[in-house]
Protein backbone atom coordinates (compact mmCIF):
# COMPACT_ATOMS: atom_id res chain seq x y z
CA UNK A 1 0.00 0.00 0.00
CA UNK A 2 1.06 3.39 -0.84
CA UNK A 3 -0.11 6.53 0.50
CA UNK A 4 1.01 10.45 0.92
CA UNK A 5 -0.03 10.71 4.22
CA UNK A 6 0.41 7.92 7.02
CA UNK A 7 -1.74 9.41 9.82
CA UNK A 8 -1.76 7.05 12.79
CA UNK A 9 -4.62 7.90 15.16
CA UNK A 10 -7.90 9.06 14.81
CA UNK A 11 -8.52 11.26 17.67
CA UNK A 12 -8.73 15.00 17.71
CA UNK A 13 -5.10 15.11 16.69
CA UNK A 14 -5.29 12.65 13.93
CA UNK A 15 -8.34 14.18 12.40
CA UNK A 16 -7.53 17.87 12.68
CA UNK A 17 -4.29 16.98 10.85
CA UNK A 18 -6.32 15.28 8.28
CA UNK A 19 -8.95 17.42 7.91
CA UNK A 20 -6.88 20.96 7.30
CA UNK A 21 -4.09 18.77 5.40
CA UNK A 22 -6.72 17.19 2.97
CA UNK A 23 -8.38 20.61 2.28
CA UNK A 24 -4.97 22.29 1.63
CA UNK A 25 -4.14 19.68 -0.73
CA UNK A 26 -6.48 17.99 -2.47
CA UNK A 27 -4.41 15.84 -4.81
CA UNK A 28 -3.00 13.91 -1.96
CA UNK A 29 -4.04 10.96 -0.69
CA UNK A 30 -4.05 11.34 2.84
CA UNK A 31 -4.70 7.33 4.84
CA UNK A 32 -5.70 7.44 8.66
CA UNK A 33 -6.25 4.88 10.52
CA UNK A 34 -7.36 3.54 14.16
CA UNK A 35 -6.77 0.08 15.69
CA UNK A 36 -10.23 -0.12 17.11
CA UNK A 37 -12.99 2.09 15.32
CA UNK A 38 -12.76 6.04 14.36
CA UNK A 39 -14.42 7.62 17.15
CA UNK A 40 -12.87 5.38 19.87
CA UNK A 41 -10.08 7.93 21.53
CA UNK A 42 -9.17 9.33 24.47
CA UNK A 43 -11.01 12.36 22.93
CA UNK A 44 -14.03 10.80 22.86
CA UNK A 45 -13.34 10.49 26.98
CA UNK A 46 -12.65 14.33 27.51
CA UNK A 47 -15.47 15.65 29.97
CA UNK A 48 -13.65 19.33 30.81
CA UNK A 49 -14.02 21.09 27.81
CA UNK A 50 -11.37 22.90 25.45
CA UNK A 51 -9.84 26.27 26.76
CA UNK A 52 -9.76 29.09 24.75
CA UNK A 53 -9.66 33.14 25.28
CA UNK A 54 -13.20 33.76 24.46
CA UNK A 55 -14.68 36.71 26.80
CA UNK A 56 -11.92 39.35 25.81
CA UNK A 57 -13.54 41.83 28.29
CA UNK A 58 -12.80 39.49 31.71
CA UNK A 59 -10.34 37.60 29.82
CA UNK A 60 -7.20 38.23 27.96
CA UNK A 61 -3.95 35.84 26.49
CA UNK A 62 -1.65 36.60 29.20
CA UNK A 63 -3.85 35.51 31.89
CA UNK A 64 -4.32 31.91 30.00
CA UNK A 65 -0.60 32.25 29.36
CA UNK A 66 0.33 32.93 32.58
CA UNK A 67 -2.30 30.23 34.14
CA UNK A 68 -0.50 27.77 32.33
CA UNK A 69 3.16 28.43 32.88
CA UNK A 70 2.32 28.55 36.70
CA UNK A 71 0.89 25.28 36.55
CA UNK A 72 3.75 23.74 34.41
CA UNK A 73 6.13 24.38 37.39
CA UNK A 74 9.11 26.12 35.18
CA UNK A 75 9.05 23.66 32.78
CA UNK A 76 6.96 25.19 29.63
CA UNK A 77 8.44 26.72 26.45
CA UNK A 78 6.78 30.42 26.73
CA UNK A 79 7.36 30.39 23.21
CA UNK A 80 4.84 27.56 22.87
CA UNK A 81 2.42 28.40 25.31
CA UNK A 82 1.96 31.63 23.32
CA UNK A 83 1.42 30.10 20.19
CA UNK A 84 -1.41 27.42 21.40
CA UNK A 85 -3.23 30.39 23.51
CA UNK A 86 -2.96 32.81 20.64
CA UNK A 87 -3.71 30.65 17.91
CA UNK A 88 -6.22 28.70 19.77
CA UNK A 89 -9.19 30.76 19.46
CA UNK A 90 -9.10 30.41 15.63
CA UNK A 91 -8.63 26.62 15.47
CA UNK A 92 -11.74 26.35 18.03
CA UNK A 93 -13.84 28.63 15.27
CA UNK A 94 -12.97 26.40 12.30
CA UNK A 95 -14.42 23.44 14.27
CA UNK A 96 -17.19 25.32 15.37
CA UNK A 97 -17.50 26.37 11.91
CA UNK A 98 -17.19 21.67 10.95
CA UNK A 99 -20.37 21.77 13.14
CA UNK A 100 -19.41 21.46 16.75
CA UNK A 101 -21.73 22.15 19.43
CA UNK A 102 -20.78 24.16 22.42
CA UNK A 103 -23.23 25.19 25.44
CA UNK A 104 -24.83 28.71 25.50
CA UNK A 105 -26.18 30.62 28.25
CA UNK A 106 -29.82 32.37 28.51
CA UNK A 107 -28.13 34.91 26.46
CA UNK A 108 -27.37 32.73 23.51
CA UNK A 109 -23.28 33.68 24.46
CA UNK A 110 -21.18 30.32 25.01
CA UNK A 111 -20.85 29.04 28.96
CA UNK A 112 -17.81 29.25 29.81
CA UNK A 113 -16.32 26.55 32.58
CA UNK A 114 -13.65 27.55 35.07
CA UNK A 115 -11.26 24.82 35.72
CA UNK A 116 -8.39 24.18 38.55
CA UNK A 117 -5.74 26.54 37.67
CA UNK A 118 -7.53 28.88 35.82
CA UNK A 119 -7.98 32.67 36.80
CA UNK A 120 -10.99 33.23 34.38
CA UNK A 121 -13.72 31.36 33.31
CA UNK A 122 -12.85 30.27 29.62
CA UNK A 123 -13.72 26.51 28.91
CA UNK A 124 -16.14 25.78 26.28
CA UNK A 125 -18.19 22.68 27.15
CA UNK A 126 -20.97 20.67 25.61
CA UNK A 127 -22.24 19.45 28.68
CA UNK A 128 -20.20 16.89 30.51
CA UNK A 129 -19.47 15.27 26.92
CA UNK A 130 -17.23 17.63 25.13
CA UNK A 131 -14.97 15.43 23.81
CA UNK A 132 -17.55 13.14 22.11
CA UNK A 133 -19.14 16.21 20.84
CA UNK A 134 -15.30 17.11 18.83
CA UNK A 135 -14.96 13.47 17.74
CA UNK A 136 -18.51 13.42 16.13
CA UNK A 137 -18.16 16.66 14.52
CA UNK A 138 -14.21 15.89 13.03
CA UNK A 139 -15.58 12.40 11.76
CA UNK A 140 -18.93 13.89 9.90
CA UNK A 141 -16.08 16.22 8.38
CA UNK A 142 -13.69 13.79 7.19
CA UNK A 143 -16.44 11.70 5.52
CA UNK A 144 -16.77 14.74 3.14
CA UNK A 145 -13.86 15.15 2.00
CA UNK A 146 -12.75 12.00 -1.10
CA UNK A 147 -8.92 12.45 -0.58
CA UNK A 148 -9.03 11.02 3.12
CA UNK A 149 -9.77 7.77 3.77
CA UNK A 150 -9.71 6.30 7.92
CA UNK A 151 -9.36 2.78 8.57
CA UNK A 152 -10.78 0.98 10.90
CA UNK A 153 -9.21 -1.93 12.88
CA UNK A 154 -5.62 -1.49 11.94
CA UNK A 155 -2.67 -2.13 14.50
CA UNK A 156 0.42 -0.05 13.59
CA UNK A 157 2.78 -2.45 14.35
CA UNK A 158 6.28 -0.65 13.95
CA UNK A 159 7.80 2.87 12.19
CA UNK A 160 9.94 2.09 8.93
CA UNK A 161 13.30 3.64 8.69
CA UNK A 162 16.86 3.21 7.09
CA UNK A 163 16.92 0.27 10.00
CA UNK A 164 14.62 -1.95 7.59
CA UNK A 165 17.35 -1.10 4.70
CA UNK A 166 19.57 -3.38 6.72
CA UNK A 167 21.30 0.27 8.12
CA UNK A 168 22.59 0.32 12.10
CA UNK A 169 20.43 3.05 13.41
CA UNK A 170 21.38 4.13 16.90
CA UNK A 171 19.85 7.52 18.67
CA UNK A 172 22.90 9.11 17.90
CA UNK A 173 22.45 8.46 13.91
CA UNK A 174 21.87 11.46 12.08
CA UNK A 175 19.37 12.49 9.52
CA UNK A 176 17.12 9.08 10.32
CA UNK A 177 14.01 9.23 7.77
CA UNK A 178 10.56 7.50 8.28
CA UNK A 179 8.85 5.65 5.67
CA UNK A 180 5.51 4.40 6.52
CA UNK A 181 5.07 1.48 8.85
CA UNK A 182 4.13 -2.36 9.23
CA UNK A 183 0.66 -2.71 10.10
CA UNK A 184 -1.53 -5.41 11.16
CA UNK A 185 -5.15 -5.89 9.39
CA UNK A 186 -7.24 -6.76 12.95
CA UNK A 187 -10.06 -8.12 10.31
CA UNK A 188 -7.93 -10.73 8.60
CA UNK A 189 -4.56 -11.19 10.57
CA UNK A 190 -2.45 -9.54 7.25
CA UNK A 191 0.22 -7.44 7.72
CA UNK A 192 0.98 -4.61 4.84
CA UNK A 193 3.74 -2.40 4.55
CA UNK A 194 2.34 1.12 4.22
CA UNK A 195 4.94 3.07 2.47
CA UNK A 196 4.07 6.88 2.99
CA UNK A 197 5.88 10.24 1.66
CA UNK A 198 5.09 11.36 6.08
CA UNK A 199 4.01 10.05 9.01
CA UNK A 200 2.37 11.69 11.51
CA UNK A 201 1.86 9.99 15.13
CA UNK A 202 -1.17 10.95 17.05
CA UNK A 203 -1.65 7.41 19.00
CA UNK A 204 -2.99 8.82 21.89
CA UNK A 205 -2.14 7.98 25.45
CA UNK A 206 -0.54 5.39 27.71
CA UNK A 207 -3.07 5.23 30.86
CA UNK A 208 -2.90 1.56 30.90
CA UNK A 209 0.49 0.89 32.48
CA UNK A 210 -1.45 1.69 35.89
CA UNK A 211 -4.17 -0.35 37.64
CA UNK A 212 -7.13 3.00 37.94
CA UNK A 213 -6.66 5.08 34.76
CA UNK A 214 -9.57 7.64 32.98
CA UNK A 215 -7.94 5.86 29.43
CA UNK A 216 -9.87 3.70 27.79
CA UNK A 217 -8.57 0.31 27.09
CA UNK A 218 -7.00 1.24 23.89
CA UNK A 219 -4.30 3.56 25.50
CA UNK A 220 -1.35 1.20 25.33
CA UNK A 221 1.20 3.55 24.56
CA UNK A 222 1.75 2.28 21.22
CA UNK A 223 2.27 5.60 19.51
CA UNK A 224 5.55 6.15 21.46
CA UNK A 225 6.64 2.79 21.85
CA UNK A 226 6.97 2.95 17.96
CA UNK A 227 8.93 6.65 18.87
CA UNK A 228 11.35 4.70 20.90
CA UNK A 229 12.08 1.77 18.74
CA UNK A 230 12.47 4.00 15.36
CA UNK A 231 15.41 5.76 17.94
CA UNK A 232 13.17 9.33 18.19
CA UNK A 233 13.95 11.45 21.14
CA UNK A 234 11.81 11.80 23.81
CA UNK A 235 11.10 13.81 26.81
CA UNK A 236 10.03 14.23 30.48
CA UNK A 237 8.38 10.74 30.70
CA UNK A 238 8.30 11.06 34.26
CA UNK A 239 5.59 13.65 33.75
CA UNK A 240 2.09 11.43 34.08
CA UNK A 241 -0.86 13.49 35.30
CA UNK A 242 -3.51 11.59 37.91
CA UNK A 243 -6.71 13.24 37.76
CA UNK A 244 -7.85 13.72 41.32
CA UNK A 245 -11.19 12.64 40.97
CA UNK A 246 -12.00 9.49 39.45
CA UNK A 247 -15.24 7.63 40.95
CA UNK A 248 -14.00 5.18 43.43
CA UNK A 249 -14.62 1.17 42.85
CA UNK A 250 -13.16 -0.91 44.99
CA UNK A 251 -13.17 -3.53 42.15
CA UNK A 252 -10.22 -3.36 39.56
CA UNK A 253 -11.87 -1.78 35.97
CA UNK A 254 -9.85 -1.14 33.06
CA UNK A 255 -10.97 2.33 32.89
CA UNK A 256 -12.01 4.62 35.95
CA UNK A 257 -15.08 6.88 35.45
CA UNK A 258 -13.95 9.89 35.42
CA UNK A 259 -15.93 13.53 37.53
CA UNK A 260 -14.97 16.00 35.57
CA UNK A 261 -12.78 19.04 37.21
CA UNK A 262 -15.40 21.20 36.06
CA UNK A 263 -17.49 19.92 38.90
CA UNK A 264 -15.31 21.64 41.43
CA UNK A 265 -14.95 25.02 39.03
CA UNK A 266 -19.29 24.75 38.94
CA UNK A 267 -18.95 24.46 42.73
CA UNK A 268 -18.43 21.22 44.38
CA UNK A 269 -16.05 20.93 47.08
CA UNK A 270 -13.11 17.86 48.14
CA UNK A 271 -13.80 17.00 51.67
CA UNK A 272 -12.81 13.48 54.06
CA UNK A 273 -15.57 10.78 54.33
CA UNK A 274 -16.66 12.90 57.22
CA UNK A 275 -17.56 15.81 55.65
CA UNK A 276 -14.54 17.71 56.47
CA UNK A 277 -12.61 20.05 54.30
CA UNK A 278 -8.62 19.67 53.41
CA UNK A 279 -7.32 21.52 50.59
CA UNK A 280 -7.24 24.81 52.15
CA UNK A 281 -4.21 22.96 53.98
CA UNK A 282 -2.42 21.79 50.81
CA UNK A 283 -2.87 25.05 48.83
CA UNK A 284 -4.65 28.53 49.36
CA UNK A 285 -6.80 27.88 46.32
CA UNK A 286 -8.35 24.86 47.80
CA UNK A 287 -10.60 22.86 45.64
CA UNK A 288 -9.22 24.78 42.60
CA UNK A 289 -5.84 24.07 42.86
CA UNK A 290 -3.75 22.31 40.13
CA UNK A 291 -4.22 18.54 39.34
CA UNK A 292 -0.51 17.88 40.85
CA UNK A 293 -1.43 19.35 44.37
CA UNK A 294 -5.23 18.20 44.53
CA UNK A 295 -4.17 14.38 43.63
CA UNK A 296 -1.16 14.79 46.47
CA UNK A 297 -3.56 15.92 48.49
CA UNK A 298 -6.18 13.11 48.27
CA UNK A 299 -2.83 10.67 47.94
CA UNK A 300 -1.69 11.98 51.06
CA UNK A 301 -5.25 12.25 52.99
CA UNK A 302 -6.02 8.70 52.00
CA UNK A 303 -2.34 7.83 53.75
CA UNK A 304 -3.11 9.85 56.45
CA UNK A 305 -6.65 8.42 57.41
CA UNK A 306 -6.34 4.97 56.16
CA UNK A 307 -9.31 5.62 54.19
CA UNK A 308 -9.79 4.41 50.47
CA UNK A 309 -11.42 7.30 49.04
CA UNK A 310 -11.86 11.20 49.85
CA UNK A 311 -15.24 12.67 48.59
CA UNK A 312 -16.60 15.78 46.31
CA UNK A 313 -19.33 17.38 47.89
CA UNK A 314 -21.64 18.62 45.10
CA UNK A 315 -24.70 18.78 47.60
CA UNK A 316 -24.66 22.58 47.74
CA UNK A 317 -25.33 23.27 43.84
CA UNK A 318 -28.44 23.65 42.01
CA UNK A 319 -29.71 20.53 41.02
CA UNK A 320 -31.30 21.71 37.83
CA UNK A 321 -27.91 23.61 36.78
CA UNK A 322 -25.97 20.55 37.62
CA UNK A 323 -28.16 17.75 35.67
CA UNK A 324 -28.14 20.37 32.68
CA UNK A 325 -24.04 20.43 33.19
CA UNK A 326 -23.32 17.39 33.61
CA UNK A 327 -25.88 14.79 32.58
CA UNK A 328 -23.57 11.77 31.90
CA UNK A 329 -21.68 11.96 35.40
CA UNK A 330 -25.23 12.13 37.35
CA UNK A 331 -26.36 9.36 35.55
CA UNK A 332 -23.89 7.12 37.01
CA UNK A 333 -23.53 8.58 40.41
CA UNK A 334 -27.17 7.27 40.54
CA UNK A 335 -26.49 4.31 38.20
CA UNK A 336 -24.20 3.29 41.12
CA UNK A 337 -26.12 3.87 44.16
CA UNK A 338 -24.91 7.70 44.47
CA UNK A 339 -27.12 11.16 44.61
CA UNK A 340 -24.90 13.48 44.20
CA UNK A 341 -27.36 15.98 45.63
CA UNK A 342 -27.66 13.98 48.67
CA UNK A 343 -24.73 12.35 48.86
CA UNK A 344 -20.75 12.80 49.38
CA UNK A 345 -19.27 11.65 46.08
CA UNK A 346 -16.67 9.06 46.63
CA UNK A 347 -13.39 9.45 44.68
CA UNK A 348 -9.61 8.46 44.32
CA UNK A 349 -6.87 9.77 41.87
CA UNK A 350 -6.67 7.71 38.62
CA UNK A 351 -4.03 7.66 36.02
CA UNK A 352 -5.50 10.89 33.02
CA UNK A 353 -3.08 12.04 30.88
CA UNK A 354 0.85 12.02 29.84
CA UNK A 355 2.64 15.62 29.64
CA UNK A 356 5.88 14.18 28.36
CA UNK A 357 6.49 11.77 24.70
CA UNK A 358 8.35 12.66 21.46
CA UNK A 359 9.70 15.96 21.70
CA UNK A 360 8.32 18.31 19.10
CA UNK A 361 9.26 21.58 17.48
CA UNK A 362 6.43 24.79 16.70
CA UNK A 363 5.48 22.71 13.51
CA UNK A 364 5.22 18.98 15.02
CA UNK A 365 8.42 17.97 13.15
CA UNK A 366 10.37 14.83 15.58
CA UNK A 367 13.59 14.13 15.68
CA UNK A 368 13.20 11.90 12.72
CA UNK A 369 13.35 13.16 9.21
CA UNK A 370 9.02 12.82 7.44
CA UNK A 371 7.97 12.31 10.69
CA UNK A 372 5.85 14.76 12.68
CA UNK A 373 3.69 13.76 15.91
CA UNK A 374 0.49 15.43 17.34
CA UNK A 375 -1.64 14.97 20.71
CA UNK A 376 -0.85 13.21 23.68
CA UNK A 377 2.14 10.92 22.81
CA UNK A 378 4.04 14.08 22.24
CA UNK A 379 6.06 16.36 24.00
CA UNK A 380 5.48 19.90 22.39
CA UNK A 381 6.52 22.50 25.68
CA UNK A 382 3.68 23.56 26.55
CA UNK A 383 2.69 21.59 29.54
CA UNK A 384 5.73 21.09 30.87
CA UNK A 385 5.46 19.38 34.45
CA UNK A 386 2.02 19.35 34.73
CA UNK A 387 -0.65 20.47 31.83
CA UNK A 388 -3.50 22.79 32.49
CA UNK A 389 -6.67 21.35 32.62
CA UNK A 390 -8.64 21.82 29.04
CA UNK A 391 -5.55 22.56 27.29
CA UNK A 392 -4.87 19.47 25.65
CA UNK A 393 -7.54 19.51 22.87
CA UNK A 394 -6.67 22.87 22.23
CA UNK A 395 -2.64 22.42 21.87
CA UNK A 396 -3.92 18.96 19.66
CA UNK A 397 -5.92 21.09 17.42
CA UNK A 398 -3.08 24.12 17.12
CA UNK A 399 -0.22 21.65 16.04
CA UNK A 400 -2.85 19.40 13.65
CA UNK A 401 -3.15 22.77 11.88
CA UNK A 402 0.82 23.60 12.29
CA UNK A 403 1.80 19.87 10.72
CA UNK A 404 -0.84 20.50 8.03
CA UNK A 405 0.66 23.19 6.63
CA UNK A 406 4.38 22.22 7.22
CA UNK A 407 3.50 19.34 5.48
CA UNK A 408 1.84 21.10 2.67
CA UNK A 409 4.64 22.94 2.05
CA UNK A 410 7.53 20.35 2.25
CA UNK A 411 5.93 16.60 0.85
CA UNK A 412 7.01 17.49 -2.58
CA UNK A 413 10.21 16.75 -2.11
CA UNK A 414 9.76 14.17 0.06
CA UNK A 415 9.73 10.61 -2.57
CA UNK A 416 8.44 6.98 -1.53
CA UNK A 417 11.07 4.80 -0.36
CA UNK A 418 10.29 1.92 -2.42
CA UNK A 419 12.74 -1.00 -1.53
CA UNK A 420 11.35 -1.76 2.23
CA UNK A 421 11.21 -5.66 2.81
CA UNK A 422 8.34 -7.62 3.91
CA UNK A 423 7.18 -8.33 7.59
CA UNK A 424 9.69 -11.40 8.45
CA UNK A 425 6.74 -14.46 9.88
CA UNK A 426 9.20 -17.45 9.61
CA UNK A 427 9.60 -19.14 13.08
CA UNK A 428 6.62 -18.08 14.71
CA UNK A 429 3.91 -19.84 15.83
CA UNK A 430 0.67 -19.01 17.15
CA UNK A 431 1.05 -18.70 21.47
CA UNK A 432 -1.05 -21.05 23.12
CA UNK A 433 -0.63 -19.35 26.36
CA UNK A 434 -2.81 -16.19 26.39
CA UNK A 435 -2.34 -15.80 30.36
CA UNK A 436 1.10 -15.65 29.64
CA UNK A 437 0.08 -12.13 28.26
CA UNK A 438 -2.76 -11.29 30.68
CA UNK A 439 -0.65 -11.80 33.81
CA UNK A 440 2.25 -9.52 32.83
CA UNK A 441 -0.33 -6.65 32.18
CA UNK A 442 -1.19 -7.35 35.37
CA UNK A 443 2.47 -7.59 36.55
CA UNK A 444 2.89 -4.14 35.23
CA UNK A 445 -0.12 -2.58 36.02
CA UNK A 446 0.79 -3.20 40.09
CA UNK A 447 4.40 -2.50 39.75
CA UNK A 448 3.66 1.05 38.10
CA UNK A 449 1.21 1.72 40.85
CA UNK A 450 2.98 0.72 43.53
CA UNK A 451 6.20 2.16 42.53
CA UNK A 452 5.80 4.98 40.40
CA UNK A 453 2.61 6.74 41.02
CA UNK A 454 1.69 10.23 42.71
CA UNK A 455 4.72 9.46 45.33
CA UNK A 456 8.00 7.81 44.32
CA UNK A 457 11.15 7.57 45.96
CA UNK A 458 14.99 5.83 44.72
CA UNK A 459 13.96 2.73 46.37
CA UNK A 460 10.71 2.06 44.77
CA UNK A 461 12.03 3.53 41.32
CA UNK A 462 14.91 0.83 41.47
CA UNK A 463 12.74 -1.94 42.89
CA UNK A 464 10.30 -0.95 39.45
CA UNK A 465 13.12 -1.27 37.28
CA UNK A 466 14.29 -4.20 38.20
CA UNK A 467 10.52 -5.97 38.55
CA UNK A 468 10.26 -4.00 34.46
CA UNK A 469 13.64 -5.71 33.19
CA UNK A 470 12.57 -9.60 34.08
CA UNK A 471 9.20 -8.67 32.47
CA UNK A 472 10.71 -7.01 29.37
CA UNK A 473 12.96 -9.92 29.27
CA UNK A 474 9.86 -12.36 28.99
CA UNK A 475 7.78 -10.94 27.09
CA UNK A 476 10.82 -10.13 23.85
CA UNK A 477 11.51 -14.33 24.05
CA UNK A 478 7.88 -14.71 23.72
CA UNK A 479 7.48 -11.82 20.76
CA UNK A 480 10.37 -13.57 19.31
CA UNK A 481 8.60 -17.09 18.88
CA UNK A 482 5.00 -15.63 18.40
CA UNK A 483 3.26 -14.88 15.51
CA UNK A 484 1.90 -10.84 16.01
CA UNK A 485 -1.26 -10.29 17.92
CA UNK A 486 -2.47 -7.10 19.20
CA UNK A 487 -2.43 -8.10 22.71
CA UNK A 488 0.95 -9.11 22.65
CA UNK A 489 1.92 -5.92 20.59
CA UNK A 490 0.18 -3.87 23.26
CA UNK A 491 2.05 -5.63 26.49
CA UNK A 492 5.18 -4.83 24.61
CA UNK A 493 3.99 -1.36 24.51
CA UNK A 494 2.89 -0.96 28.00
CA UNK A 495 6.32 -2.71 29.37
CA UNK A 496 8.33 -0.15 27.40
CA UNK A 497 6.42 2.92 28.16
CA UNK A 498 6.13 2.13 31.49
CA UNK A 499 10.26 1.18 32.00
CA UNK A 500 10.56 5.00 29.93
CA UNK A 501 8.92 6.32 32.78
CA UNK A 502 10.42 4.49 35.50
CA UNK A 503 13.86 5.57 33.76
CA UNK A 504 12.62 9.08 33.78
CA UNK A 505 11.26 9.55 36.81
CA UNK A 506 15.21 7.93 38.50
CA UNK A 507 16.64 10.70 36.35
CA UNK A 508 14.95 13.59 37.86
CA UNK A 509 16.47 14.32 41.28
CA UNK A 510 14.23 17.00 42.50
CA UNK A 511 9.99 17.05 42.82
CA UNK A 512 8.57 19.57 40.51
CA UNK A 513 5.12 19.69 39.06
CA UNK A 514 3.64 15.93 38.82
CA UNK A 515 6.96 14.24 39.86
CA UNK A 516 7.45 14.26 43.72
CA UNK A 517 10.04 11.93 45.16
CA UNK A 518 10.64 11.62 48.82
CA UNK A 519 14.25 11.60 48.18
CA UNK A 520 14.55 15.12 46.73
CA UNK A 521 11.28 16.90 47.76
CA UNK A 522 12.46 20.46 46.87
CA UNK A 523 12.66 21.77 43.46
CA UNK A 524 15.93 22.38 42.14
CA UNK A 525 17.15 25.62 41.39
CA UNK A 526 18.14 24.85 37.62
CA UNK A 527 16.02 23.72 35.05
CA UNK A 528 16.72 20.05 33.60
CA UNK A 529 15.20 17.66 31.06
CA UNK A 530 15.14 13.94 31.09
CA UNK A 531 15.59 13.47 26.93
CA UNK A 532 15.25 9.80 26.18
Amino acid sequence: MKTDVLIIGSGIAGLSTGIKLAMLRPELKIDVLTKVNERESNTSYAQGGVAAVWDHGTDNYEKHVEDTLDAGAGLCDEHIVRIVVEEGPERVEEIIEWGTRFDLDQFQKYDLGREGGHSENRILHYKDLTGWEIQRALSAKAATLDNLVVHEHYFALDLLTQHHLGHIVTRLTENIECYGAYVLNKENWEISTILARTTVLCAGGNGQIYRSTTNPVIATGDGIAMAYRAKVHLENMEFVQFHPTALYSPGIEKQAFLVSEAVRGFGAILKRPDGSEFMHDYDPRGSLAPRDIVARAIDNEMKLTGAEYMCLDCRELDEEKFRAHFPTIYDKCIETGIDPMKDLIPITPACHYMCGGIKVDEFGRSSVNRLYAAGECTSTGLHGANRLASNSLLEALVFGHRIAHAIATNIDNEPLQEDIPQWERTGTMEPKEQVLITQSVKELKEVMSSYVGIVRSDKRLRRAKDRLVLLHDETEELYRHSLVSPQLCELRNLITVGFLVTKAANLRKESRGLHFTTDYPERAGFVQYSVL
